[in-house]
Formats: structure tokens, C-alpha cells, sequence
């Protein structure tokens, strides 16, 4: 089925969270209300087998009415075409599964904290007349904030289809988890939940679940007729108090467990707070009707009975191990039924297994790639019983069988048993975080948990050192078929930012210039011949030169020509001074009005502007010459002269 990216125009699915026997469940948002939503989508291949449809839509009517913390909101309900969903709260955290999965058994208070609340949430789905079946680590989350959340209440009302039952031949749970009596196929009520809650407790204590087996046939005959050992054999930092509790939840005989959830939820918080729990006290005898013999009144809600009262745990502890006399009708009455029970199996193996030698064998057809549904019909039309056991599988589509054992063609008797392997897609496995690695780093532990390196693109952040992982698709945790492709974004570090080209620009002009690329700037200034006063001589670093945003930009200013000081020029011949003046970048003017000195005739007596002022190249220094003093003679001559003064020009000087 294609994934429609709305459900009706009020819910838009955005990402994918788990995939269920029946169903696929997806995060979503309600446009109406603007919340996160969880929506649960059957199966394509599931959608039209009404049975199915009609355990879908059980659920969905049967948990909204039920309001508790400790419970799964079921929001809404809807078919859009062919595709059938239910609107759940999200809860953004883990199931316990995981949690076991990837941290082992848990310390003693939070696996009691966690069943405490499981009871909790049962209490009151029980006292609306509804019973779970399938309480198991995976309907069981734990939120972000510790809360527990109690889901899936999918085969909450399946055993009260007894025509169904009959039709399809099926047992419903989860054989790790189920009851005695949903092994045996017999009614279940709020006392098969309590057994459930107890199998759940045993694992969270020693990490591994009571019963193991190599198929489910094999386990449900261990729930049938072995004792459980205490959790304290697997696990010794398990209490008394605890072992008690768990042997009596998971009591062969429902009469002898606890007889309402909320009779467990009371024991273990007694456990908690350091009392002695009611299952230390001695055990009253066992009703007559056993599990592989059930009575009407076992469809039945049983009410909570009183509990016993409360003895010491020394000696609750020592009844247990070790019955006392009064106590032996009760072990004979639960020995007889523990061997009524194995009677009954071995006449059902034997008559599944050895019907009669005058029954016709039985081939086993070619069931590749039919759903699962009409495998296990075609099985039991021809008269043998199916077990589907769901394997990954890349080349068969969910929900399709893979193949059989027998194998198809193989003669069997009639009655004989058939294992259904049917694709649960490919197999998926959480990704492993790689950012913040090095591109080796990462494709090394991509590697290890079975993915390979996707595509590999750089970008620039000013937060991620160059050469490190700055963010990966699919996200860390995502659930993803073993073998995907990662893909991952590595940094190069922050946008490089090119320095502009300021030279012979205004100062303010460079500035703003500067400004506008990201960078910051300093000011120095020079003496410079061809620069104009106050414009830009160079940058550094210079234009076109890449650097962090952010990064100083050095401009330097002009300040025009270098100016020179006039050197002293008292006692030097016109041409002496006219040389040295010129060498410097001045200009030398003669005065035409010299000095009357006799010891300085033709030489520079005075100048201007003085010794050491500062000019600009180009600058004028004005000198006046020394000249002899006139002659005195005796034939006086009258001479008329004109002389013609030329003026002398101003100084042009720097700083004075």
C-alpha cells in the first residue's frame, strides 16, 4: 500500500515508529487541534479479511472508553478507502522492550514501579469488563517522564467470538507472555492478565522471560505444565518479597493467583514500602475446576476476593519452600490437576499426530507468497494444523509466507502439524549515531551495525569542527532494514567570506564595504605619493582572500606625500643650496635684494622658511645672498637708476 501523506483532510502522517503483527503505526499531526498524534494503520494484506477488520475496530471502541494515565487515549477511528486506522495519543518515549532489549534486567524497585502501574491500568480496563490478553513488554511504553502506558487492546474481546475461534482454530496472545488456559485454548479473563503481568515482572528482574522454547508450541507447553523457577534463581539481588509475588501471579491454577489486578498492584507496593506482601501468606486450596478443564463460571469477572492475612516473611518464606501438613489437600487436589492437564495434551498429540492408520496422507501445498491468512485456511481445509512464526525477509512481502516446514510436497498424516514462516519485512535494526565522528569513525560503526555508507555531502557550520558528522539520514534510532544506506552531511567548517577590494577608496566607503561582508575592521595610515589624502592604500589580508566570517580587516589610510624638512643652508653658494634643496623634492627662489655682508658675499646669508620646517615635496625655500659693501670714489656722477623689486614669495611649510 502507498502511504497516503493525509488521513481525511484533519491527520498528516510524518514519520514511521513500529509495525505490529496486524498493523503499522505511524507518527502523525492533528491539523484541527495542532497536537502529535499516533496513528495505527492495518495492514494492506489484512484489509480485507473482515475478521480482521473486526478485531481492528474492536479495539478502537473497546479502549476509548476506558480513562487512565496509565492507558493509551484512543482519539478516533476512520477508514479512508481501504485503509482502515485508529488516532492514539503519542507517547514519546520507549516500549519496554527495547528497554529490556538493550539494558538487561532492571533494578528490583523500577521493575515493581513498572508493574505496579501495568496493574494499575489493567484495574480499571478489567473493571469495565474488558480484558487485555496480550500484555507483553511491546504494548507496555514507558514516556519520556518515567510515566507507564498501557496499549494495544487489539484481542481485547476475541475470545467472546467463540464462532470465530472455532473457524480460524487460533490461540490468541503471545506464547512468551499468555496464559495456562489461553494455551490450552480455554476461556481467559482478568486472572490470565495477572499471569501475564507476572511473566512480564520475571523478565524485568532477571532479563530473560521464564519459558523458552524453539517454537511456540514449545512454550506454551511449558506454561502448561512447568513450575517457574523464583526470580531470585536468576537473579540474586531479588528479594523474598518478590519471588513470592511472581510464583503466586504466575500460578498454574487461576484460583491461586491474585484474583483482580488491583490485589497485585496492592502486593507490590507493599513490596515497596517494605511490607510483607499478602503472597507470603499461606496459599488457600485450589478450586476444583483446573485450566485444561474449565467451568462456565471461568468467562466469567471474578470479584476481588479478601485478601489472606499477612504473616512474617521468615515464615511466609518457609510455607512456600516447604508446606506445612494442613496444607498437603491442597498439593494433592493441584498435583491431580496438573495431571489432568498432561493427559489431556498427550491425548490431543496423540490424536493430531497418529489419527488412524486408515487415514489418507496428506500433501503439503506450495504456499510461497499467499497471505497468511489463506495459508492457514488451505492447511485446515486439508485437514492439518498450521503455526505461523514470522522471520525477516527482504524478497516477500509483510504479511506473505516465505515457506513451509514440511517443506510443499512433502506426505504428512492428516492432522499433522504445519510451521507458516511469514515475512515480517526485512529484518530492521536501530542506527547507530555517528555525529560528531570523523568520516572513518562513522563509516567504521555504520559498518558494525550492519548498514552501509550512503551518500556523503559537506556543508559549512560554524559549530561542527571540519571533517566531523554534522547530521545523518535516517536519524540514531530510527528502525531500518539491516542493509540500508546512511546517509551523512560532514562539515567543512563555518561559510568562507571573500575579502572585498577597497584600495583607493574613500575611508568611510571601504568601511561600509567591509561591514556589509560579515567582517570587522581596523585603521592604520601611511605616507603615500600617489594615494590621495584620507583614501584606502591596501587591505590586509588583500581582496579576493577567503576567511571566516566574523574575521579583522586591516585597511590602510593615506596620508598623503612625506613632507621634508628644510635642511640649513647659511654659508652654501647659490648652486650649493640649489642641489641640496632639490635632492629633497623642494624648490629654491633667490631673493633679488641680497644682504650687505662682507664675509658672505655670493653665499646664502638668510632663508625661509627656517631650518627643520616641515614641507610638503614641491615646497619652495626662498635664500638670500650676502653682497660687498658699496665704494667710496672721488668723481661724484650723477646716474639716475631704476631698480625693480621682485617680491618674495610666501613659505610653504608644514607643522611651522
Amino acid at each position: 500500500m502507498e502511504l497516503p501523506a493525509h488521513l481525511t483532510d484533519r491527520y498528516e502522517l510524518t514519520s514511521h515508529l513500529a509495525r505490529g503483527g496486524m498493523a503499522d503505526v505511524y507518527q502523525g499531526r492533528d491539523s484541527l487541534l495542532g497536537r502529535k498524534i499516533a496513528v495505527k494503520i492495518l495492514h494492506s494484506q489484512l484489509s480485507a479479511d473482515e475478521a480482521f477488520v473486526k478485531r481492528f475496530r474492536r479495539e478502537a471502541q473497546a479502549a476509548a472508553n476506558l480513562t487512565h494515565p496509565n492507558i493509551v487515549g484512543i482519539y478516533d477511528w476512520g477508514q479512508l478507502d481501504s485503509t482502515y486506522f485508529i488516532v492514539m495519543e503519542l507517547v514519546e518515549g520507549r516500549s519496554l522492550r527495547d528497554v529490556l532489549k538493550s539494558e538487561g534486567a532492571l533494578l528490583p524497585r523500577r521493575a515493581v514501579e513498572i508493574a505496579a502501574e501495568v496493574a494499575a491500568a489493567l484495574s480499571v480496563a478489567h473493571r469495565s469488563g474488558l480484558v487485555h490478553r496480550d500484555i507483553k513488554p511491546g504494548n507496555i511504553l514507558l514516556s519520556a517522564d518515567g510515566t507507564v502506558k498501557v496499549t494495544d487492546f487489539g484481542i481485547a474481546r476475541a475470545w467472546d467470538d467463540s464462532q470465530e475461534l472455532t473457524r480460524t482454530g487460533a490461540v490468541m496472545g503471545t506464547a512468551t507472555y499468555f496464559s495456562p488456559e489461553q494455551a490450552q485454548g480455554a476461556p481467559a479473563d482478568e486472572r490470565s492478565d495477572v499471569y501475564s503481568v507476572g511473566v512480564v515482572l520475571y523478565e524485568m528482574l532477571t532479563g530473560q522471560p521464564p519459558f523458552r522454547g524453539d517454537s511456540p508450541v514449545a512454550v506454551a507447553y511449558q506454561h502448561v505444565s512447568s513450575d517457574v523457577a523464583p526470580p531470585s534463581a536468576v537473579n540474586p539481588d531479588v528479594t523474598a518479597e518478590l519471588d513470592h509475588i511472581v510464583v503466586k501471579a504466575m500460578h498454574k491454577d487461576p484460583s491461586l493467583r491474585y484474583q483482580t489486578a488491583e490485589e497485585l498492584r496492592a502486593d507490590l507496593w507493599r513490596a515497596l514500602k517494605g511490607e510483607t506482601p499478602h503472597a507470603m501468606a499461606p496459599a488457600p486450596p485450589p478450586v476444583a475446576s483446573t485450566p485444561s478443564q474449565p467451568d462456565e463460571s471461568a468467562t466469567r469477572m471474578m470479584q476481588s476476593a479478601a485478601p489472606p492475612p499477612t504473616v512474617p516473611p521468615s515464615e511466609g518464606y518457609r510455607q512456600l519452600e516447604e508446606p506445612p501438613p494442613s496444607s498437603n489437600l491442597a498439593f494433592v487436589v493441584g498435583a491431580f490437576a496438573l495431571l489432568a492437564t498432561l493427559a489431556a495434551l498427550v491425548f490431543l498429540v496423540l490424536n493430531l499426530l497418529n489419527p488412524g492408520s486408515d487415514t489418507e496422507p496428506v500433501v503439503v501445498p506450495n504456499l510461497e507468497n499467499v497471505s497468511r491468512t489463506e495459508a492457514l485456511e488451505q492447511l485446515r481445509d486439508l485437514g492439518l494444523f498450521g503455526i505461523p512464526e514470522e522471520e525477516p525477509s527482504t524478497d516477500v512481502e509483510p504479511g506473505f509466507v516465505i515457506r513451509t516446514d514440511p517443506e510443499a510436497g512433502t506426505s504428512v498424516e492428516a492432522g499433522a502439524t504445519v510451521t507458516v514462516f511469514v515475512s515480517a519485512g526485512a529484518a530492521t535494526e536501530g542506527v547507530p549515531s555517528v555525529e560528531g565522528l570523523t568520516l572513518t569513525e562513522a563509516k567504521i560503526r555504520i559498518e558494525a551495525a550492519g548498514f552501509v555508507l550512503g551518500e556523503v555531502t559537506t556543508a559549512n557550520d560554524p559549530d561542527v569542527e571540519p571533517e566531523l558528522v554534522i547530521s545523518q539520514d535516517p536519524a540514531p534510532g530510527a528502525e531500518v532494514p539491516l542493509g540500508s544506506p546512511i546517509n551523512l552531511v560532514v562539515s567543512v567548517g563555518p561559510d568562507a567570506v571573500a575579502i572585498p577590494n577597497v584600495e583607493n577608496l574613500p575611508e568611510a566607503e571601504a568601511v561600509r564595504r567591509i561591514e556589509e561582508a560579515g567582517l570587522t575592521w581596523e585603521r592604520d595610515s601611511e605616507y603615500d605619493d600617489v594615494i590621495t589624502t584620507g583614501r584606502v592604500i591596501r587591505s590586509e589580508p588583500g581582496p579576493g582572500e577567503e576567511v571566516e566570517p566574523g574575521s579583522v580587516v586591516l585597511i590602510i589610510v593615506s596620508d598623503g606625500p612625506e613632507p621634508v624638512a628644510v635642511p640649513n643652508l647659511r654659508g652654501l653658494t647659490e648652486d650649493e643650496a640649489r642641489n641640496l634643496v632639490e635632492s629633497l623634492g623642494l624648490v629654491l627662489a633667490v631673493s633679488s635684494e641680497p644682504i650687505i655682508d662682507a664675509e658672505l658675499v655670493g653665499k646664502v646669508v638668510q632663508q625661509s622658511p627656517a631650518v627643520d620646517t616641515n614641507l610638503l615635496p614641491g615646497g619652495v625655500v626662498t635664500v638670500t645672498l650676502g653682497a660687498a659693501p658699496p665704494t667710496t670714489t672721488t668723481t661724484t656722477t650723477t646716474t639716475t637708476t631704476t631698480t625693480t623689486t621682485i617680491p618674495e614669495p610666501p613659505p610653504t611649510t608644514v607643522g611651522g
